[in-house]
């Protein structure tokens, strides 16, 4: 199996056939990192402007779910059709940036300062694997790959278990208590989802090299979106158990 046929992402938006299967409808020009780059500056810029305005507008406060579910429809829509990216990617964009912004409005009145600490974590994770990647630090081999994307399934499967365990009333106490147990499991997806970027840096690098059309730029732009909400959610999970013990 050739280099780029093995390409691998634990993040469901980059599978290993994603910018292979576009390459033949490339006339428009090619993918490139620098577009990449500029694409994920405008829907980070929007993630952030609308969760200001919704933190500070209690008239959304009640839009969380709705713009959740919005933002699942988007990306749906942009997986199975790329070629919309630069419609679907701004929007999922802004709703997702209405749920952050609630989101955190609620940790930050339980914990003040928590989603400052939060944010700066993420970006700061984001800066650091990202330099890493490039002097070549780590690198994303194929065990690399592999292991990522089976912790990456394997999280998502307790999830989902204890999304089905709340409608009866449950849950697994490792994914939501704030003991020893608890504390690590969300160290430890922290770890993954951070390790998750490494993937996607090296998936959109490779996207590049491959030829990818131009409006894959958008689709990289929201393959690495999706990883850094996720990082930010379990940042901000991981410091609420820790300072809920104080």
């Amino acid at each position: 199996m050739s280099k780029h046929l093995a390409l691998r992402s634990g993040n469901p938006a980059l599978q290993s056939s994603t910018f292979k299967d576009h390459l033949a409808g490339a006339s428009e020009g090619r993918m490139t990192l620098s577009g990449t780059v500029n694409k994920t500056g405008i829907s980070l810029l929007l993630v952030i402007l609308s969760a200001g305005y919704a933190w500070g507008n209690p008239a959304l406060h009640g839009l969380a779910i709705p713009a959740a579910i919005v933002g699942f429809i988007l990306a749906m829509v942009t997986i199975f059709k790329p070629t919309v990216g630069h419609i679907t990617v701004p929007a999922y964009a802004v709703v997702e940036g209405v749920f952050l912004g609630v989101i955190s409005m609620i940790f930050n009145a339980m914990y003040p300062g928590i989603v400052v600490q939060a944010v700066f974590l993420t970006f700061g994770t984001l800066g650091a694997l990202l330099l890493a990647y490039k002097s070549g630090l780590i690198q994303a081999t194929e065990n690399f790959k592999l292991g990522v994307v089976a912790a990456t399934g394997g999280i998502a499967i307790l999830y989902l278990i204890n999304f089905v365990m709340g409608f009866f009333g449950s849950g697994m106490g490792i994914i939501s208590g704030n003991d020893t147990m608890g504390i690590l499991f969300s160290g430890f997806v922290v770890v993954i989802a951070a390790l998750n970027l490494v993937l996607d840096f090296d998936f959109i690098e490779e996207g590049a090299e491959m030829g990818a059309p131009k409006y894959m730029e958008w689709y990289g732009a929201f393959g690495l979106l999706v990883t850094l909400i996720w990082l930010y959610l379990e940042i901000l999970r991981l410091l609420a158990k820790l300072q809920s013990r104080r």
